[in-house]
C-alpha cells in the first residue's frame, strides 16, 4: 500500500510540474472562473486564452493566442495597461450586473466589460475566430453584435483577425481600431494606431497616427481595394469586404483557403504587417507593410505633389499646371511646402476642356470633398464645374464602367503613383496655361513629322527617278556596243521587190518628199551575229 501511495505522490508531482496549464471547456458559466494556470479552448482547438508573461517580464496579463503553433503568438490583452505581478487573478462573470471581471488578490477589478445589455444567464466563449464572447445561454446560436453582451473583436489590441471589423460603429459611436504595443513586453498601448477616420460629407479614410500626427494614408475604398494599397487587387489568399452606410462603416476580410493569418500594428517597425504562417518553417512569413517606402508616408511632397518611386528613391514632382512654392527649398529637396497653382483657374466661361486626365494615382486625401454615390462621371463634372474652388472629380467606385462621384476642393494632399492604372482622376487647370499648351506641343509636333515625311518622300523620288535614268542609260550603252541600235541599209534592188516594183497596190500616200510605199519583207538579218526570224515587217 506504501509503495503505490508513493507511486501516486510521484505521479501527481510529476503531473503538477510538467502540465503548464490545465485546459477547461471552451466556455464558463457565472458559476465558473478562470485562474493563472487555467485556460479555455476553442472548439476546434485554434485559440486559447489564460494568463501569459511577455518577453522576459514577470508581469501576469490576460490574453488570447495561438494555441497549434510553436510560437506563442498574443492577439489580444484585456489588462493592457493594468499588469498583474502574481498569479492570483482571477476572471469571472459577476453574477449582479453580468458583466465580465478580471479580479486581483484581495478581489479589486483591475479590468472589467461595461456593457447596457443583460442577460438572465450570461455565458464566456472563446470562439474559433479567436473571438471571446459574452452572450446569454438562451441564445447560443447567434454570434451577431446584437445578439452578444460584449465581443472582445469590439476592442481589438495590436491585431486585425479575419472576421473582425475594423471601423466606427455610428449609431453608437464604438470605434475599433488597432493600437501598437510599446514593445515586446508591454502590451499597453504605444502612441501608433490604426483605424478610420469618418468626416461628414467625405469618405472615410483608413490611417495609422503617430498621436495625433498622421503617418499614413490607405486611401479611399474604390469599390476593390483601397486606392492607396495597389497589392490588394487579385490577390489569391484574401477577401476583402467594406461596408459604408447609415448605421456603419468598417472593413473587413476572409481568409480563402485554410491557413492562418493576421494583421499587425508593430510600434518597433512603425508600420502595419500582414503575416500568413508557413507550415512548411513552422515560422510566420512577412506577406506586405505599410508604409512600405518613403511615397508611402502621408503627404510627403506636400500639397498639390505627386510622389513617384524611382530607383527607390522618392522623387517629387508637381502636378501638371503646378509649380513649387518654394523653388529653392524645392531644390534642396524640402517639398513641405508643396505646389501652388500657374494661374489661377478660368471659372466665369465654364470651358468644359479645363480638367486634365490622369491615371496610375492614389487619390488625394477626401478630407474636404463631397461624395455622391448616385451620380456618373459626367454628372460629377458638370457639378465640379459649376462650383470654382472644385480642384478635381473622379468616380467613387471603378468597378464595371464606374460610378458615383467625389468631388475635391481646395489643395490635393497625400498624392502618389502607384503601379495600377485602373482609377483616373481629373484635375481642374486653365485653358491658358494647360491645354493650350498642350495643343502647341501637339502643332510643334505635327509639323516637325511632316517636314520629316516632305523631305524622306523628296529623298524617295529622287532616289526612284536617279535609279531609273542610270538603268536606261545603261541599257543604251550595252544596246550599243553590240550594235543592235544601227540602221540596216538596203539597196535599190532589194526595195523595188519589196514594193513589188512601186505598185499602186503597196503605195500609201505621197508627201513633200515624194511617194510612200509599204515594204513587206519575209526574212530580215537583225544582227550581226547571224540571229534571224522569219515574220511580216511593215514600214
Amino acid at each position: 500500500m506504501s509503495v503505490f501511495l508513493f507511486f501516486t505522490l510521484i505521479c501527481a508531482v510529476s503531473l503538477f510540474f510538467f502540465t503548464v496549464s490545465c485546459a477547461v471547456e471552451s466556455n464558463i458559466s457565472t458559476s465558473q472562473s478562470v485562474s493563472d494556470g487555467r485556460t479555455l479552448v476553442s472548439k476546434e482547438g485554434t485559440f486559447e486564452l489564460g494568463f501569459f508573461s511577455p518577453g522576459s517580464s514577470n508581469n501576469r496579463y490576460l490574453g488570447i493566442w495561438y494555441r497549434n503553433i510553436n510560437v506563442k503568438t498574443v492577439v489580444w490583452v484585456a489588462n493592457r495597461c493594468n499588469p498583474i505581478n502574481d498569479s492570483s487573478a482571477l476572471l469571472r462573470i459577476n453574477n449582479a450586473t453580468g458583466s465580465l471581471e478580471l479580479l486581483y488578490q484581495d478581489a479589486s477589478v483591475v479590468w472589467s466589460t461595461n456593457s447596457s445589455k443583460q442577460a438572465k444567464e450570461p455565458i464566456l466563449e472563446l470562439l474559433d475566430s479567436g473571438n471571446l464572447v459574452l452572450k446569454d445561454a438562451h441564445n447560443t446560436s447567434s454570434t451577431t453584435s446584437e445578439s452578444l453582451l460584449w465581443q472582445s473583436f469590439d476592442h481589438p489590441s495590436d491585431t486585425f483577425l479575419p472576421g473582425m471589423k475594423l471601423g466606427w460603429d455610428l449609431r453608437t459611436g464604438l470605434k475599433r481600431s488597432l493600437s501598437a504595443w510599446k514593445n515586446f513586453e508591454d502590451p499597453c498601448p504605444g502612441d501608433l494606431s490604426y483605424g478610420f477616420e469618418v468626416l461628414s460629407n467625405a469618405l472615410p479614410e483608413i490611417y495609422i497616427l503617430q498621436g495625433t500626427e498622421k503617418h499614413y494614408r490607405a486611401g479611399p475604398w474604390n469599390g476593390l481595394r483601397f486606392s492607396g494599397v495597389p497589392e490588394m487587387s487579385n490577390n489569391q489568399f484574401y477577401e476583402f469586404y467594406y461596408v459604408y452606410n447609415v448605421d456603419e462603416v468598417y472593413f473587413t476580410y476572409k481568409v480563402k483557403m485554410s491557413l492562418l493569418s493576421r494583421f499587425v500594428l508593430n510600434q518597433t517597425t512603425r508600420n502595419r504587417q500582414q503575416f500568413v504562417w508557413m507550415n512548411q518553417t513552422q515560422n510566420w512569413r512577412l506577406f506586405n507593410f505599410a508604409p512600405e517606402n518613403d511615397c508611402d508616408k502621408y503627404n510627403l511632397c506636400g500639397a498639390n505633389g505627386n510622389c513617384s518611386m524611382i530607383s527607390n528613391k522618392p522623387v517629387c514632382q508637381c502636378l501638371v499646371g503646378f509649380r513649387p512654392k518654394s523653388e529653392e527649398k524645392w531644390k534642396r529637396l524640402d517639398w513641405s511646402e508643396g505646389c501652388v497653382r500657374n494661374s489661377p483657374p478660368n471659372c466665369e466661361d465654364g470651358n468644359e476642356n479645363e480638367f486634365v486626365r490622369f491615371g496610375g494615382l492614389k487619390l488625394p486625401e477626401t478630407t474636404n470633398s463631397w461624395v455622391n454615390t448616385s451620380m456618373n462621371l459626367k454628372e460629377c463634372k458638370a457639378k465640379c464645374l459649376r462650383n470654382c474652388s472644385c480642384m478635381a472629380y473622379s468616380n467613387s467606385d471603378i468597378r464595371g464602367q464606374g460610378s458615383g462621384c467625389i468631388i475635391w476642393f481646395g489643395d490635393l494632399f497625400d498624392v502618389r503613383q502607384i503601379p495600377q492604372n485602373e482609377q483616373d482622376l481629373y484635375i481642374r487647370n486653365p485653358d491658358s496655361n494647360i491645354k493650350k499648351g498642350i495643343d502647341n506641343r501637339k502643332v510643334k509636333i505635327l509639323v516637325v513629322v511632316v517636314s520629316i515625311g516632305v523631305v524622306l518622300g523628296t529623298l524617295f523620288v529622287y532616289y526612284i527617278c536617279r535609279r531609273t535614268f542610270l538603268k536606261a542609260r545603261e541599257t543604251y550603252l550595252d544596246k550599243e556596243e553590240t550594235g543592235e541600235l544601227e540602221l540596216p541599209l538596203f539597196d535599190f534592188a532589194t526595195i523595188s521587190s519589196a514594193t513589188d516594183d512601186f505598185s499602186t497596190e503597196n503605195k500609201l500616200g505621197e508627201g513633200g518628199f515624194g511617194p510612200v510605199y509599204k515594204v513587206s519583207f519575209e526574212t530580215c538579218v537583225f544582227s550581226a551575229r547571224n540571229i534571224t526570224n522569219k515574220h511580216m515587217v511593215s514600214h
